[in-house]
């Protein structure tokens, strides 16, 4: 088991051995001190500033030989509290093994959106375009995907922040479908004139991807939804908005 930590600066990390800290597009800025960087082996460490963490994701992909692998990043991680914020309180080892006995895949509580669904929100925050031109690339390559799309389209929650920890075979099969979109996004899309925000593009895509692929291959007997916090913010106060923006869609 290793569950990689995605970092752009050096910070304090868990002491935990299971956790590991790699620096992301470490091909554009490498003086982080951190042991591993996705720019060893097979990777797209170059992209970074287009695909966020997925150059982490996608290192874990074509280099990671351990059968349970997960991705944090280096502010966020799984708590087995509500409002745990201390390194000690994130899932350990034995916790982690304990729930993919009986899961396949552990993954962010949801985030619950006040305003809008999941299509709305992303096309208040960016290009609407790109999500568009994802459908179009899945009603060519994925058909079957597309009831999956459009009910996570019309949610009114998302499980965020590009995090997981699962089964590496099952998430090969995630991988792979993910990149094999995004690539070919790549090819069809022109960003240049993007802001620095919004020529995040592609991570900001696969958060909605993942929803999508999720809804689509496991059961949600075989998910575990764990807390999600961010230790440099305030833990109570963003779970308390979260719950409060259930109940008020719920009303």
């Amino acid at each position: 088991m290793k569950i990689f930590i995605a970092t752009h600066k050096k910070v304090e990390f868990p002491k935990n051995r299971v956790y590991v800290p790699i620096q992301v597009g470490a091909d554009l800025n490498n003086d982080i001190q951190t042991e591993l960087k996705d720019n060893i082996g097979e990777n797209i460490s170059y992209k970074n500033k287009n695909f966020c963490e997925l150059t982490v994701l996608y290192w874990m992909w074509k280099n990671c030989t351990e059968d349970i692998i997960g991705l944090v990043h280096y502010r966020r991680y799984f708590f087995n509290k509500k409002f745990g914020k201390k390194l000690k309180d994130i899932l350990d080892e034995k916790e982690i093994n304990d729930i993919l006995k009986k899961c396949d895949l552990i993954i962010p509580k949801k985030k619950y959106l006040r305003k809008y669904n999941v299509y709305e929100q992303y096309a208040e925050l960016h290009n609407i375009k790109d999500l568009e031109e994802c459908k179009n690339i899945l009603k060519e390559k994925y058909p079957d995907y597309l009831e999956s799309f459009e009910k996570i389209m019309n949610n009114r929650y998302l499980h965020p922040y590009n995090m997981f920890i699962g089964k590496k075979n099952i998430l090969n099969r995630y991988f792979e479908w993910l990149f094999n979109v995004l690539f070919e996004l790549e090819k069809r899309i022109d960003i240049s004139r993007y802001d620095k925000y919004n020529a995040r593009v592609y991570g900001f895509l696969s958060e909605r991807l993942f929803n999508v692929w999720i809804e689509k291959n496991i059961d949600n007997d075989k998910l575990k939804e764990a807390y999600v916090n961010n230790i440099e913010e305030n833990v109570y106060k963003e779970q308390i908005k979260n719950t409060i923006s259930k109940i008020l869609i719920k009303k």
